[in-house]
C-alpha cells in the first residue's frame, strides 16, 4: 500500500512548540556538558545531583527571562538593551547565589567561603544565561524578519493579482460594447432570429469565461475553445467574410497560458483585416512548442499596417499604449494590446516576447512566446482544435 508523503513543516511554523524544543535540547546539552566535565575531573558521582539542580535552576530562570524579553523585544532599542542588561545581571546573580548555596551545603566541610563559591560559579552562570539571551533575541529577530518578508511577498502577490484581474476585467466591457452594438443593429434591422442567436452565443461565451479566475492560467486547448466561442459570435456578423484556420500542435495543447489572451488579438484582426475589406480576410492561429518555449502566432490576410508605421515602434519606449493596432490615437479605446503587453510583463517579466510585424504578402503577424509549462494531459480530440469555426463549435454555444 502506497504511503502518501507528508509535506515538510517549517521548524518555526509553530513558534511555541519550537521554543520548547530548543529549551529542552539546550539545557539538556548544558547538563550533559557539565556532567562530563565533572566526571573528567574525578568528581564523585554524587556531585551530579548538584549539576541537575543547577540545570533545573537555570531552566526555570530562563523561562522567567523569556517572559520579560518577549515584552522588551519590540520596544525602542535603548529600552530593550538597557533593561535586558539589568535583568540579565539580576538573573545571573540569582543563579550564582542559588548555585553557591547548594554547593556550600554539599561541601560544608571544604573550608571554602560562600563568597569564593559565588565568584567561582558566577562566570559559568553568566556564560550560560548570556548565551541563552543572545540566542533568544537572535532567533526571534530572525523570525520577525522572515515574517516581514513573507508579508511583503503576500502583499506583492496580492498587488500583482489585483493588477492582473483589473487588466482581465477590462476586456469584457471592451468586447461587450462591440457585440451589443452589433445586436442593437440587428434589432433595428428587425433581424430577430440572428439577434437572438447572437445573444445566446454571447451568454455562452461569458459563462465560459467567468468559470476561470481572472489571474488563472488555462491550457492552449481551453483558450482555443474559448476563442471559438467568441468567433462564433463574430461569424454571425461577417458570415463568409470571416475565415479562420487553426494549427495547434499536440505538444502545445496542454501548455499553460494566461486566460483570454488571444481574444483581443483576434478582435483586432477582425476589426482591421476583415471589416474593411468587402471580400473579408482569413485569420490563422498557430501554436507550437519550440524547445522550452511556447510560440503562438496570429496572422491575417488583411491590408496590413498603414504606410509609414514601423512595427517595432508600436511597443517602443515612446509608444502611446492608449493606441490600438492600425489606428490613430483617437480611433480606439486602446484596451486590447495594452492589456496583453501589461499582462505578459506582470506574469512573466522579461521572460516573454510579444512582437508585431507585417507579413511578406501583407497582413499583420503577431507573435507571442512564453515559457513552456505543461498541465497534466486530459483526454481530448486533437482534430477538434484545428477545425474551422464554420463547423459546430462547442456544446456551450447551443445552450
Amino acid at each position: 500500500m502506497a504511503i502518501l508523503p507528508l509535506p515538510p513543516t517549517p521548524f518555526f511554523g509553530n513558534k511555541n512548540r519550537a521554543f520548547w524544543r530548543l529549551q529542552f535540547l539546550g539545557w539538556i546539552g548544558a547538563l550533559l556538558l557539565r556532567a562530563m566535565s565533572s566526571l573528567a575531573n574525578a568528581v564523585p558521582w554524587s556531585f551530579l545531583i548538584i549539576v541537575i539542580i543547577a540545570t533545573i535552576t537555570g531552566f526555570s530562570i530562563s523561562l522567567i527571562l523569556s517572559v520579560i524579553y518577549r515584552a522588551l523585544i519590540n520596544r525602542r532599542a535603548i529600552v530593550t538593551w538597557g533593561v535586558t542588561a539589568i535583568v540579565l545581571a539580576i538573573a545571573v546573580g540569582l543563579y550564582a547565589f542559588i548555585d553557591s548555596w547548594v554547593v556550600s551545603l554539599y561541601r560544608s566541610n571544604a573550608g571554602i567561603s560562600f563568597t569564593q563559591l559565588f565568584l567561582g560559579v558566577f562566570y559559568l552562570d553568566l556564560t550560560l544565561l548570556g548565551a541563552w539571551s543572545a540566542l533568544y533575541y537572535a532567533i526571534n529577530f530572525y523570525i520577525q524578519v522572515e515574517e516581514q518578508n513573507d508579508q511583503l511577498l503576500v502583499l506583492e502577490n496580492q498587488a500583482t493579482s489585483a493588477q492582473l484581474a483589473m487588466l482581465r476585467y477590462q476586456l469584457n466591457p471592451h468586447f461587450l460594447f462591440n457585440t451589443l452594438n452589433s445586436i442593437s443593429t440587428l434589432v433595428l434591422l428587425k433581424q430577430t432570429e440572428p439577434a437572438n442567436a447572437m445573444l445566446s452565443r454571447l451568454s455562452s461565451f461569458l459563462r465560459y469565461t467567468l468559470i476561470n479566475e481572472p489571474t488563472a492560467r488555462v491550457t492552449v486547448a481551453q483558450e482555443v475553445e474559448t476563442l471559438k466561442l467568441y468567433l462564433g459570435i463574430e461569424l454571425m456578423r461577417f458570415e463568409e467574410r470571416l475565415r479562420t484556420s487553426f494549427h495547434i500542435e499536440d505538444a502545445a495543447c496542454d501548455a499553460l497560458m494566461p486566460s483570454l489572451l488571444l481574444q483581443p488579438l483576434v478582435e483586432n484582426a477582425i476589426k482591421y483585416a476583415v471589416s474593411p475589406l468587402e471580400e473579408g480576410a482569413e485569420i490563422t492561429v498557430t501554436a507550437q512548442v519550440l524547445g522550452q518555449a511556447l510560440r503562438i502566432i496570429i496572422s491575417d490576410t488583411g491590408p496590413g499596417l498603414p504606410p509609414g508605421v514601423d512595427p517595432p515602434d508600436l511597443f517602443g519606449a515612446n509608444h502611446d499604449m492608449g493606441q490600438d493596432l492600425r489606428t490613430k490615437p483617437t480611433g480606439s479605446t486602446g484596451v486590447g494590446l495594452a492589456n496583453i503587453r501589461d499582462r505578459l510583463v506582470q506574469a512573466y517579466g522579461e521572460n516573454q516576447r510579444f512582437d508585431i510585424a507585417t507579413g511578406t504578402e501583407g497582413g499583420v503577424i503577431v507573435t507571442i512566446e512564453l515559457p513552456f509549462e505543461a498541465r497534466e494531459p486530459a483526454p481530448r480530440t486533437p482534430s477538434s482544435l484545428n477545425r474551422s469555426v464554420h463547423q459546430p463549435l462547442n456544446p456551450l454555444v447551443a445552450s
